[in-house]
């Protein structure tokens, strides 16, 4: 099951990667979409499995520590990337390391259930299609020609199957594992929010943007119901 998800990562990647190579395709209206999905898994998924989890070890303090820590590391190494690259192509990197971060969310997902590690999954399915359009995107902006951009866009398939991997290697206590949930919900958080939408936003209407970001919502509810 795994590994099945571990393949779809892949193949939506060079979904959105192939095209913006062969046809400079756009896909900013799918940024939207998916800041409505990563929201709608840190809070309809990843924060009441991690309470559920480690409520009575950690407590509900605990948690929201977690939340926070997940938030305030990935801004800030957002940040600080920002500042080292300016604005040329050092965004590629940085997608690599996020879908690394999405690869190690699927792989604790399942170690918690397999519905849970669903929910994730689909969630960073539904942006990986984005993340290969944006790698591309972004190296031949940066200056890079297109087999700069086919090496980042490899990189990019790869970092999620790297991720789930490494998950994969270690069993985590019920704790460790609750706080991770918790800080992965704060990653997803500030991804969405901070990173995704404004960029939806400086390329699509207002109303376009936010029905975009409703509907990712409306997807990974649906997905956690179904789940069940």
């Amino acid at each position: 099951m795994i590994l099945a998800v571990g393949l779809a990562t892949a193949v939506a990647t060079l979904c959105g990667g192939f095209p913006a190579l062969r046809y400079r395709t756009d896909y900013t209206l799918l940024l939207g979409f998916s800041s409505g999905a990563v929201v709608g898994v840190a809070l309809f998924d990843l924060l009441p499995e991690a309470g559920e989890t480690g409520a009575a070890v950690l407590g509900t303090v605990g948690i929201a520590r977690c939340l926070a820590a997940g938030f305030a590391t990935y801004g800030a190494l957002d940040r600080a990337r920002s500042m080292l690259t300016g604005a040329r192509g050092g965004h590629r990197g940085h997608l690599a390391a996020g879908s690394l971060m999405d690869g190690l969310g699927i792989g604790f997902g399942f170690q918690v259930s397999a519905s849970v590690g669903a929910v994730v999954a689909a969630a960073v399915l539904a942006h990986d299609v984005m993340d290969g359009a944006n790698t591309v995107a972004v190296t031949l902006r940066g200056g890079g020609d297109e087999r700069s951009a086919r090496l980042w866009l490899v990189a990019d398939v790869g970092a999620p199957l790297v991720g789930i991997g490494l998950a994969s290697l270690a069993s985590v206590p019920d704790a460790v594992l609750a706080g991770l949930l918790a800080a992965f919900a704060g990653v997803f958080l500030y991804i969405g929010p901070y990173d995704l939408l404004p960029r939806a936003y400086a390329r699509n209407p207002v109303v376009r943007t936010a029905a975009a970001m409703g509907l990712g919502l409306a997807f990974v509810y649906a997905v956690v119901w179904l789940a069940g």
